[in-house]
């Protein structure tokens, strides 16, 4: 009898373990906002950035330009003039990840002013990432 008493009480304690852990508040870490902002930009995508330093000065620098009121026409030239790739994706890529990591009170700036943003119908798939001038 001690059996099936020691039995069911294992039972209700390991009832009562399951029970109390599904109570418990699951933790979720980010990394820090310049971290994943590397890791997009160096490693998912290959910019053509030398550093970790070097790519967030320059999302930094994309951020300012977004501050200042630059049109997200204005940006995206900019970028497709600075960094390779230089296609409309990868500019995209850049100036979304870098506003939205990394200075994420500019994101609806960044978006009114694209609201009505068409591509330049001159932009050609076959010469969208030969390097010209290069800032990265």
């Amino acid at each position: 009898m001690k059996v099936g008493t020691s039995l069911t009480a294992l039972i209700a304690a390991a009832a009562m373990g399951g029970a109390m852990q599904g109570l418990a508040p699951r933790a979720h870490a980010a990394p820090a906002p310049e971290v994943e902002y590397v890791y997009d930009v160096m490693v998912r995508r290959h910019y053509n950035f030398s550093n970790p330093d070097e790519a967030i000065n320059y999302g930094h620098e994309i951020c300012d330009k977004v501050s200042r009121g630059e049109g997200y026409a204005q940006v995206m030239g900019e970028v497709k003039g600075d960094v390779v790739p230089n296609d409309e994706f990868a500019a995209n890529y850049l100036v979304s990840y870098a506003v939205n990591l990394l200075c994420p009170a500019q994101i609806w700036q960044l978006r009114n002013s694209a609201a009505h943003y068409q591509p330049p119908p001159d932009e050609d798939a076959d010469t969208a990432s030969i390097p010209t001038r290069r800032k990265y």
